[in-house]
């Protein structure tokens, strides 16, 4: 047996190769069976359906394609619902050649590019190019015997893969000759190389083919067609020694019947209520071409995509701006022709914050709600910063980035905070001593070394510091993990609790976490600006 190859016992050889399998399969004492397949989405059917190898019918292909079974359609479009279907399925697949689309040198080059697909095997009938279906007529002429040997001797030397078959399909009985001619033409192709041998007949009942097997007394394997004896029971093939059995176009049949059925049942009714629950559903589609792999295969494969959440608060008027913000909150203030919130969204968008809900509170209408989730501080007149931030307690789940609306940085900044590991880290600028407001003031239990391979952060140890003792000025900036913004819950309903949340700004709540968990500094040097008064108003709108 050719490359220690053993028989096909009924379960398949998951270490072994397509050709390999399909070969198993013509040599084993058991009668193997193969069905037609036409298109990747039946060859997954087949395979789904149990059976241990696939035919591409050359008459189901053709159909498929809506061209007549003549060679209307190019080897070359067969060879690409082919590789289509050796995708689509695990199976060896044995394939209608045809004729070999041409003389010796075209099935060398078609055995070439079917090894190159993996495709196990090819069937050549001894017609002549172009073929006619064999259910067509009557008396087709045959090749001749030397001329056909020479195509299946070129197929054998052309094929890259030592277990690639060929079987050579004899259309002898089928076409009218004498059994004597069929039984001369099967052993002059075996003699020039086929693996196998399909014997063709177009008879109501076997008796063509079980006469064939009794004089041919099983000198290679025989492959038979039942399609015109289909009464013929099965384990007649078994008792006559056949070694497989080909479905030849069922599927493809069976495919029209039922779309036939579905068109004229829609077109007759202009409705689909009759037959939305005869038809698959799409999510059977789905489940067959994959798209649970392909949904696996991303999350292997791509990037992981953070669904990070934002809170802008930004309920303030403004105290050092109430001359310009009457009529609306400091957030809305034009820079450059676009209002100060809005470069803040951008930004926060560009480093991949795209869930962000700005808290409202001093005419909140000022800021539409069109395109941006907005919460509302109705108490924004007598309650402060922590207050605002608890309006957005529904928020506070999952990874967060927090705040204030006047303030606007550098995206790395935000980048840079984005990749820190801790619950809660604050972004520091370490340049700045003397804020405005000086609850800003962080000290760290370590200053900012600006040393390139220093990444372990500092630790909020703090809040309202010194000048001299501060390690530098909170800008206004927050990351929360997961764990984080359950920390903050909760530390915002404890605040509710003690009658302490509706005064306190966020360094106070900084101040009462670092209590009980760590908060971690990130350091950075400029690149920021909060606009408080004028002056900053006036920079902001150099700002870019």
């Amino acid at each position: 047996m050719p490359n220690d190859i053993q028989p096909w016992t009924g379960r398949d050889l998951p270490t072994a190769s397509r050709p390999a399998r399909l070969r198993s399969m013509l040599l084993s004492p058991e009668l193997a069976f193969i069905m037609e397949a036409h298109s990747g989405l039946s060859a997954k059917i087949v395979e789904e359906a149990g059976f241990q190898g696939i035919w591409a019918s050359g008459l189901s292909i053709s159909a498929m394609l809506g061209v007549r079974d003549n060679n209307e359609a190019s080897w070359t479009q067969v060879l690409d619902v082919l590789e289509y279907m050796a995708d689509a399925s695990s199976l060896p697949i044995l394939v209608d050649g045809d004729t070999g689309y041409g003389n010796f040198n075209n099935v060398r080059r078609l055995v070439r590019k079917l090894c190159e697909r993996g495709i196990a095997g090819v069937c050549l009938e001894d017609k002549l190019f172009p073929k006619t279906n064999s259910f067509l007529g009557e008396r087709q002429p045959l090749a001749d015997v030397a001329e056909f040997c020479g195509r299946i001797r070129a197929g054998k030397d052309a094929q890259t893969d030592p277990d690639f078959c060929i079987v050579a399909r004899t259309e002898a009985l089928i076409s009218g000759y004498p059994m004597d001619e069929a039984l001369r033409r099967a052993e002059a192709y075996h003699a020039a190389g086929a693996d196998a041998i399909l014997v063709h007949s177009k008879k109501a009942d076997a008796n063509e083919i079980t006469g064939f097997m009794k004089l041919w007394d099983n000198r290679c394997p025989i492959v038979i067609v039942p399609t015109m004896y289909y009464a013929t029971p099965t384990e007649a093939f078994r008792e006559a020694g056949i070694s497989m059995v080909i479905w030849a176009n069922h599927l493809v049949r069976s495919s029209i019947s039922a779309m036939r059925e579905t068109a004229r049942k829609i077109a007759t009714t202009e409705s689909l209520m009759e037959v939305e629950d005869r038809v698959t559903s799409v999510r059977e589609i789905f489940k067959l071409t994959g798209n649970d792999e392909l949904e696996e295969a991303g999350q292997r494969y791509l990037p992981t995509t953070r669904n990070v959440r934002g809170v802008v608060l930004a309920a303030s008027r403004g105290a050092g701006l109430a001359s310009v913000t009457a009529d609306l909150p400091k957030a809305m203030l034009d820079v450059r022709g676009k209002p100060l919130l809005h470069r803040l969204l951008a930004t926060m968008g560009e480093s991949g914050v795209n869930d962000v809900a700005v808290v409202r509170g001093y005419r909140a209408d000022a800021i539409p709600a069109d395109g941006i989730k907005v919460l509302d501080n109705k108490a924004f007149d007598t309650t402060g910063e922590a207050a605002s931030l608890a309006c957005a307690l529904p928020r506070l789940k999952g990874e967060t980035v927090v705040v204030y609306g006047d303030v606007l940085f550098r995206r790395y900044i935000l980048d840079g905070l984005l990749d820190s590991k801790a619950d809660i880290t604050v972004a520091v600028d370490s340049t700045r001593r003397n804020a405005a407001n000086g609850r800003d003031l962080m000290a760290a239990d370590r200053a900012d070394t600006a040393g390139y391979y220093d990444d372990a952060p500092a630790k909020l140890t703090a809040v309202g510091a010194a000048p001299e003792q501060a390690s530098g000025e909170w800008i206004g900036l927050m990351h929360l993990s997961e764990r984080g913004a359950d920390l903050v819950r909760d530390e915002l309903a404890a605040m509710e609790a003690d009658k302490t949340l509706a005064t306190a700004d966020l360094p106070s709540l900084l101040e009462r976490l670092m209590k009980h968990t760590t908060v971690a500094v990130h350091y950075i040097k400029g690149h920021w600006l909060d606009v408080d008064t004028h002056a900053d108003l006036a920079e902001a709108r150099n700002f870019s």
